[in-house]
């Protein structure tokens, strides 16, 4: 059978491309679909959704009701996403609540919840294989003052545009020891061991991302090969291409994604109503229909 994302079978690759860049949203405003209630999506809502996600891996939605973290589970389940990957800085239902915590132990220590700026990644690249995250939902229930934007972008794009560029790129991002998140240590010894594995990889017939910008805790294969093709990869995430979406969610509005590669920018937040997001990450790949 064909595989658009086997280099050597450059028919499949041609046909998927120009079936991809002919689908793909670059218009920010095409993404967002409003919503009456979030909790009973009618049926033209969840088509419009699903069709945003279809041809670009995402899309964002606005709805003036209110919902908590069971409405935001509820939401997922009518999309097809069931598993949630209850990771453990998640609440009892595995949904995180995104905001500065201060003076609260472990969580202070990790960026999204600081009101720093979080570099390009796609979610839970440090996962084993059997928890994969494959989509995500991030509702905003109140945004920040000023900034806490968000920048999203289609990672079969990413390939596209990289493989494009130079196939040579994709071979070595695929390779299963490109990158490497050491282990994680805590009083008690080894928390999680170290992951490695490729950027690109094809999983359930979808092609897939694993990656973080950040410098630290991080190891990259040590080969020519390797060092260019980030290079590249990186150029592309600071480059102005129409296909980065820049989003900053308002109260009601959320993201719904096959874990895009995203980002944050730093943030005020107002005191007396803080920045809050809720955050479920799936095991499951939204719905294709």
């Amino acid at each position: 059978m064909s595989n658009p994302f086997d280099l050597a079978d450059n028919d499949a690759y041609k046909s998927w491309r120009e079936h991809k860049l002919f689908h793909a949203i670059s218009d920010t405003s095409e993404l967002l679909i409003e919503v009456r209630n979030p909790l009973a999506l009618t049926g033209s809502e969840r088509r419009a959704l699903l069709e945003r996600c279809n041809r670009s891996n995402m899309a964002l939605y606005a709805s003036n009701a209110e919902i908590d973290e069971s409405g935001l589970q509820q939401l997922g389940f009518q999309l097809g996403l069931k598993r949630l990957d209850a990771n453990w800085l998640a609440g009892e239902q595995g949904i995180s609540r995104i905001t500065v915590t201060e003076n609260e132990g472990v969580r202070q220590s990790y960026i999204p919840y600081t009101d720093r700026a979080i570099k390009w990644h796609t979610d839970g690249y440090y996962n084993t294989e059997d928890r994969r995250i494959r989509a995500m939902v991030l509702h905003c229930v109140s945004p920040a003052r000023d900034g806490g934007i968000n920048r999203v972008m289609d990672h079969e794009i990413v390939y596209l545009m990289l493989r494009d560029l130079d196939p040579e790129h994709i071979r070595a991002l695929s390779c299963d020891d490109a990158m490497t998140i050491p282990a994680r240590t805590d009083e008690a010894g080894i928390a999680r061991a170290a992951q490695s594995g490729p950027v690109f990889f094809v999983d359930q017939g979808a092609l897939c991302m694993r990656y973080t910008a950040r410098t630290r805790s991080i190891e990259w294969k040590d080969d020519d090969a390797t060092r260019t093709a980030v290079s590249a990869l990186e150029n592309l995430l600071a480059s102005d291409t129409p296909h980065i979406h820049t989003v900053k969610l308002e109260a009601g509005q959320g993201l719904l994604c096959n874990n895009v590669l995203h980002d944050r920018s730093g943030f005020a937040d107002d005191p007396l109503h803080p920045r809050l997001l809720f955050r479920a990450r799936y095991l499951d790949r939204l719905s294709r229909q």
